[in-house]
């Protein structure tokens, strides 16, 4: 990874991904980028397209805290603001930027958060760069020790496996959670060649500890996160919704761990 793009705002929670991101940036020896990007409450500032005094404000107050927080670390740095904070110039300025980055940091979306609540969703969706959401509930610790990883074959999730690739080689132990094995409509699955992800993903160096989940009596998501939290893994690496199709159905489950996490999770579709 050579760029890291960190979102910023007026987020409590703003130092801890901040810290986060800094952290991933000296380990991979990676630039980071600070982007400031929140939604506006001044209704004149939203009809001009322009940024109020008050949105203005926030936005040196979290360059000053970027500037802070990362000074002394021998970073490379760059900062960005966007212009404006009506709430679809903000989620579509983000989505773009992260296209010119290896990882996005951004945060869960709660009530008290100053931007749209499909913000990460949408990111996620519309940038095609693997995106880092950090829990809003008192994650403080390291990231990437110990990563699970949800796995079920789709185009989704072999993105985000390889998207991952960096954090996973450098991982102490890497969790493989199957939770479903897809069978081709056309084709009998014992006619289908015998690949394993695990086998490719030694071929990387990286050996995994693979399981099936058993999924009856809860749903797939809810039990990715516990049994992440039984392993007591630091990262999730799961595919999300790739927007194609009736989306909204198919992206039940990346909403439902974006609302409900509890651990970091880094998306890729």
């Amino acid at each position: 990874m050579k760029d890291i793009l960190v979102h910023l705002d007026s987020d409590e929670r703003c130092v801890s991904r901040l810290d986060i991101a800094a952290d991933l940036a000296v380990r991979f020896g990676a630039r980071l980028l600070g982007l400031f990007a929140q939604a506006e409450s001044d209704g004149p500032s939203l009809v001009a397209r322009r940024m109020s005094a008050h949105l203005g404000a926030a936005a040196d107050q979290a360059h000053h805290l970027f500037e802070t927080r990362t000074a002394g670390r021998g970073l490379r740095t760059r900062w960005m603001q966007l212009s404006h904070g009506e709430a679809g110039h903000v989620v579509a300025e983000t989505a773009f930027c992260a296209r010119y980055a290896d990882l996005t940091v951004l945060g869960q979306w709660h009530e008290r958060a100053h931007v749209p609540a499909e913000f990460a969703e949408q990111v996620i969706l519309q940038s095609g760069r693997p995106t880092l959401v950090i829990p809003q509930i008192g994650w403080t610790n390291g990231i990437g020790r110990r990563v699970a990883i949800a796995w079920n074959a789709s185009r989704e999730s072999s993105r985000a496996v390889h998207d991952g690739l960096p954090m996973l080689k450098e991982a102490e132990e890497v969790f493989l959670l199957a939770v479903r094995e897809p069978v081709t409509q056309h084709t009998p699955h014992d006619s289908l060649p015998k690949v394993e992800i695990a086998d490719h993903l030694a071929s990387h160096g990286i050996a995994v500890t693979a399981e099936r989940l058993a999924t009856d009596e809860i749903g797939v998501m809810d039990a990715l996160l516990s049994r992440a939290f039984d392993l007591g893994a630091d990262l999730l690496v799961m595919g999300a919704h790739s927007g194609i199709g009736l989306s909204f159905l198919r992206g039940s489950g990346t909403r439902f761990i974006l609302r409900h996490m509890t651990l970091p999770v880094m998306m890729s579709n």
